[in-house]
């Protein structure tokens, strides 16, 4: 049986990560709160940011930019998105 957690973006019991995303106590909040499917759906969002906004991983102020977008959309806050991007329609 997997490991659940109450998950911060969703605010329900969800499957967990299998281990912390990265070390640190960051890495083990995020590890403790964020299910797997919100960590999936960040990394999708993240790799969007990167490439739309042309961030450089090497340049501490995009880091730091990306950081304040992981912790709001794990939260479940609102984020940036990339120009003219229309997410897909959901299935109902």
């Amino acid at each position: 049986m997997p490991r659940t957690v109450q998950c911060s973006k969703y605010g329900k019991e969800l499957p967990g990560l299998d281990a912390p995303p990265f070390p640190g106590p960051k890495g083990q909040a995020i590890y403790e709160s964020v299910s797997k499917e919100a960590w999936e759906a960040w990394t999708a969002h993240q790799t969007m940011l990167i490439n739309e906004r042309h961030l450089n991983m090497m340049d501490p102020e995009s880091r730091r930019y990306l950081a304040e977008q992981r912790d709001r959309f794990l939260a479940g806050d609102d984020v940036d998105a990339a120009e003219g991007y229309i997410p897909p329609k959901q299935e109902d």
